[in-house]
């Protein structure tokens, strides 16, 4: 690849650049050239898939499958999929499918998600369960599980263990973030542990199913697998990043919204766990949900002048380091150099 330009935000603006499609957010992380062709063609293919498996006959169902698929979304999983197929055979349909799986398993969790977190907005839009009901979008997460596993039957018994396995993770992931860390643990280490579920043992299948379905060397598919799980919570870490620092509206949702809900992300944690006496105030503040709107403010700008967002940032490399020390494995080239700056980009992303 040609030389790197950076943006103001760290984004390389030279190397990538952003292909439009109907449905997709994802961010300025497609290679230029053959590759970013591929990779664009490839996601064309999954955007029409993914289509035909959130319809059907019924028109209500059929629009309340399609909600969140509409209102867009990065499609991280599945151009990571497509990503790792160019080690192999990127063509070959079982690519497609796999990266429609997982997807589809995504948009169904963020069904369930905004229910056991009472959201209003999802991606910019009325969530399921504020438009309809809560039955309704855990109704519609389930169908969109069963329209998964209908495609993984067709993948083979192996592909439908790998599944199984991921969402076994994502379920306990869930539970433990809803039960909270026991007596005796350490916050932040259970707070990595139920993101490395919750998000990264997706992100790791995307990975893992892209490379195998492209007939990618076993070895070389699980050292992307590794590194789907690294650069997956790195992802996730930075939606936490981008709720505090964020400027209204540039991430989908309310800066702080994270602080209303009383949920404790990795810099608030970080606060919580220390005892600098520059962040007693902040420590006070977030040990609960921030509800009153002078206190939030306040909550918000101390968050972002403390000693603890930037351990959250510098957490946040290091998972992004740890992804990219996987890559020497890679064949060098522009897979490899994509993946990389893959790296990069989730922890300078801004939306």
């Amino acid at each position: 690849m040609t030389g790197v330009r950076a943006a103001a935000d760290g984004t390389p603006t030279e190397v990538w650049h952003r292909i439009s499609t109907p449905a997709s957010t994802m961010g300025p992380w497609l290679p230029e050239g053959a590759l970013g062709d591929s990779l664009a063609e490839g996601l064309a293919r999954v955007e029409s898939a993914l289509a035909t498996a959130v319809g059907s006959e019924h028109p209500f169902v059929r629009e309340a499958a399609g909600h969140l698929m509409a209102a867009g979304g990065k499609r991280f999983r599945p151009m990571l999929a497509l990503l790792a197929a160019q080690l192999g055979d990127p063509d070959r349909p079982e690519v497609t499918s796999a990266a429609v799986v997982c997807e589809l398993t995504h948009l169904a969790t963020l069904y369930h998600d905004d229910v056991m977190d009472e959201a209003s907005v999802r991606r910019g839009a009325p969530s399921a369960n504020s438009r309809w009901t809560n039955s309704i979008a855990i109704l519609t997460g389930d169908l969109l599980f069963a329209r998964a596993s209908d495609l993984l039957a067709d993948l083979g018994p192996e592909a439908v263990r790998v599944q199984a396995r991921t969402f076994e993770r994502l379920v306990t992931g869930q539970i433990r973030e809803t039960v909270g860390a026991q007596p005796g643990d350490d916050p932040v280490g259970h707070y990595l542990e139920v993101l490395a579920d919750k998000t990264g043992s997706l992100v790791a299948t995307s990975a893992r199913f892209g490379a195998s379905f492209a007939g990618v060397d076993a070895d070389l598919v699980e050292e992307l697998t590794a590194y789907g799980e690294e650069v997956g919570v790195a992802f996730q870490l930075s939606d936490d990043l981008i709720d505090i620092v964020s400027v209204a509206g540039a991430s989908g949702k309310s800066p702080g919204t994270d602080l209303r809900e009383g949920i404790a992300t990795l810099p608030a944690l970080f606060a919580l766990a220390g005892d600098d006496p520059a962040e007693a105030r902040l420590r006070e503040l977030v040990a609960a949900p921030v509800t009153d709107d002078a206190e939030h403010a306040e909550a918000l700008e101390l968050l972002r002048a403390s000693r603890s967002l930037q351990r959250a940032t510098d957490v946040t490399r290091q998972y992004a380091e740890r992804a990219r020390a996987r890559l020497v494995a890679v064949p060098a080239g522009e897979v490899r150099e994509a993946l990389s700056a893959l790296c990069d980009y989730v922890v300078t992303r801004t939306s």
